[in-house]
């Protein structure tokens, strides 16, 4: 009897404790170049037509955000499987679970920050995903060039504008702004060429100034969430 009324109370908590954890959102502080993250998640590692950037990052922690970032993401990555059935997509670096320093960026510390890789297809035309490995930094260090090339891979500008548009209205229906997507700005007027085109520059604020480094191997979204005061 006392066996079973142990085992019923260890049950009982264990219970509290898994419905505390999943009722509990994140909390978002200060801004993304200045803040933390409380309750952070972690990215799904790989979906039908999604993978994370590498198994090493995502094990060191790299790839956490705020929860309704990342509904947001999923549900992205979702609407994308109906809409572009034959496209891929790769995500990179997100942040830590409690946000704060993370580097080299300069931003993602409160769990608003997005690193995606561009989508690319290979010599034959089909969509494939980045090669990303220790030996490329986890493809940060790939240059595109000018054409949007490297190596057998060229942008997928299609799919790519596809991605930042099902971002934007994914996130409006969860009451969030994108506040900006950075790109390479010499690469991006080919963005603006494809069908997404005007929705893009009608909708979505991309910097037409160089960043502090170049974004031609991943584009940086950054949403906008009420967010609490950081206190240092």
């Amino acid at each position: 009897m006392c066996r079973n009324r142990r085992w019923l109370i260890w049950a009982v908590f264990s219970l509290f404790a898994v419905c505390d954890a999943l009722a509990a959102e994140s909390i978002c502080y200060g801004t993304t170049s200045n803040g933390r993250l409380a309750h952070g998640v972690k990215l799904p590692a790989e979906g039908k037509n999604f993978t994370a950037y590498g198994t090493a990052p995502a094990a060191l922690g790299r790839t956490y955000v705020h929860s309704t970032v990342r509904d947001i993401i999923v549900e992205t990555y979702e609407r994308l499987e109906r809409e572009l059935p034959s496209k891929v997509f790769k995500y990179a670096e997100t942040g830590f679970a409690q946000g704060g320093k993370f580097s080299p960026h300069k931003t993602h510390r409160n769990g608003l920050s997005v690193d995606f890789m561009v989508p690319v297809l290979d010599r034959n035309g089909k969509s494939v995903h980045l090669p990303t490995n220790a030996f490329n930094k986890y493809g940060y260090a790939i240059e595109f060039n000018a054409q949007g090339r490297y190596e057998d891979y060229r942008i997928d500008y299609e799919a790519l504008a596809a991605h930042i548009v099902a971002l934007h209205q994914v996130a409006k229906r969860h009451d969030v702004q994108i506040w900006r997507v950075i790109f390479d700005p010499k690469l991006a007027p080919k963005l603006y060429a494809t069908r997404y085109g005007a929705y893009i520059k009608q909708h979505i604020a991309i910097p037409t100034k160089n960043s502090w480094v170049r974004h031609d191997e991943h584009y940086h979204v950054d949403f906008q969430l009420s967010c609490k005061t950081f206190d240092h």
